[in-house]
């Protein structure tokens, strides 16, 4: 009887072979490339430049992480030391990786720093500067050289996947600040008496990545504040690009990414020296490095990925005689939008009253989902999800896919100033956002959320 239960066994095992192989680990590949702008070109972020870097603190990079789960599901993390990158330039990344890994688009995410120290990109922030046409040609050879540079990066990650063991974790730091609600004169009394205001998001998701022995590969982190200590003329990564190149010198042979969180009405504060970025940076890297050292949570089970684009809606369009009379504003931001939007009638026929808005979900197994929004999100979103979406942990990025505008609350949108309205004009788009902006955005979430739980995995 033995033997013939043994025989039997064995018979069971010709005909199921999964029985006697073991769990296929997660694999993950990970790689890092130099995007300093090659020649002295315009700078982002800061409308009151008016003439090309000068030199370099450190230099700007691209990094790429490659996520791969059991079942040979996949996804792809670009993390850019930028201030945003435009619609026309992310769909055609998005395009060529597709073409080149066989990935849908909901299986690349593009995650910028928001550093206000790197160069213009595409489109980004079109009404800001007025350009002459040798730095416009300098503009669009950089954005070639940063397409050129992203399908490298993705290239070396792919080469470079290895069975891994991934941990997901979620530490603080504490120096983002509301800048809506504190003056920046008054921040350092107010934080010494406990008596900051406003809502912030303080909280460092962490999401590690190390080979099957324990060493350490990678680590993707986010924070929800502005990379806007730093406003001089040297290339630099601001407080995001130090924290990346602690982690990276703490622990040699990794990869860094950083993704910037709902941090749109959030300031490091004070600020203005190299000394306060290297800090923040040092304390955001702090903050993952106690995670690491911590118990973190292991993602295991499925990889699933969602993207949509919803037509989100503007207030009311302005009238040409409108926009023909801010061309003559002695506002030059007002004028210039003006100028474009002009063009924009003259080649179109008319403005359109919705943006094609980013929204994309990533479930980590059952350890995390990470949001990836488009735009400068206010930090109302982060905390709204994370009291909606419950179950599992919730991180959410801003400045992702394409960054467009600000996208405010609706309790940001009335109470109206620079987050809530007059942002508009930099970005180019012809009025603010409709009322229904933050209920639209956070229902297409959760119903993103919902499919995405819902949804049967395929290969």
């Amino acid at each position: 009887m033995a033997a013939h239960g043994i025989s039997a066994g064995l018979i069971l095992c010709a005909v199921l072979p999964l029985c006697v192989q073991a769990a296929q680990p997660w694999q993950a590949g990970m790689s890092r490339v130099e995007i300093t702008p090659p020649q002295p070109m315009w700078m982002s972020g800061y409308a009151s430049r008016d003439k090309p870097a000068q030199g370099k603190i450190h230099d700007l990079c691209a990094r790429a992480l490659v996520l791969q789960d059991p079942d040979g599901r996949r996804s792809l993390m670009l993390s850019f030391d930028l201030v945003g990158i435009d619609r026309a330039t992310s769909v055609e990344i998005c395009e060529q990786l597709q073409q080149r890994h066989g990935l849908q688009r909901s299986q690349i995410a593009i995650a910028t720093s928001h550093t206000h120290s790197g160069p213009v990109v595409g489109t980004n922030l079109l009404t800001m500067y007025s350009l002459a046409a040798d730095q416009q040609q300098l503009v669009k050879d950089y954005t070639r050289y940063l397409i050129q540079q992203t399908l490298k990066v993705s290239e070396q990650a792919f080469a470079s996947m290895a069975p891994s063991v991934i941990h997901a974790g979620e530490g603080q730091a504490t120096f983002a600040v509301n800048r809506r609600n504190n003056r920046e004169a008054d921040v350092p009394m107010l934080r010494e008496a406990g008596q900051l205001a406003g809502p912030v998001d303080h909280s460092v998701p962490v999401l590690s990545i190390r080979a099957p022995e324990g060493q350490l590969r990678a680590v993707l982190f986010g924070y929800a504040c502005h990379a806007t200590v730093l406003s001089g003329m040297d290339w630099c990564g601001d407080w995001p690009g130090f924290a990346q190149y602690e982690l990276e010198q703490n622990h040699p042979g990794i990869v860094a990414l950083f993704w910037a969180g709902c941090g749109a009405d959030q300031n490091p504060l004070p600020r203005r020296t190299v000394e306060l970025a290297m800090d923040y940076g040092k304390q955001a890297a702090a903050a993952v490095n106690r995670e690491l050292n911590g118990v973190m949570r292991p993602v295991s089970g499925e990889l699933k990925t969602d993207y949509t684009e919803i037509d989100l809606a503007l207030d009311t369009l302005p009238s040409k005689e409108q926009i023909e009379q801010d061309l003559r504003s002695d506002n030059v931001y007002l004028a210039r939008r003006a100028k474009w939007l002009l063009d924009v009638l003259a080649t179109r026929g008319s403005l359109s009253q919705t943006y094609p808005y980013p929204i994309q979900v990533w479930k980590l197994g059952d350890a995390a989902t990470l949001t990836f929004l488009g735009g400068e999100v206010v930090v109302d979103y982060s905390i709204r999800l994370k009291q909606e979406l419950t179950g599992v942990s919730t991180w959410v990025a801003g400045y992702s896919n394409d960054v467009m505008a600000y996208i405010p609350s609706r309790r940001v949108l009335m109470e109206g100033g620079y987050e809530g309205e007059s942002a508009m004009i930099y970005y180019g788009l012809p009025t603010k956002w409709s009322p229904d902006v933050e209920d639209h955005i956070v229902r297409e979430v959760v119903a993103a959320h919902r499919r995405i739980s819902e949804a049967v995995p395929t290969p």
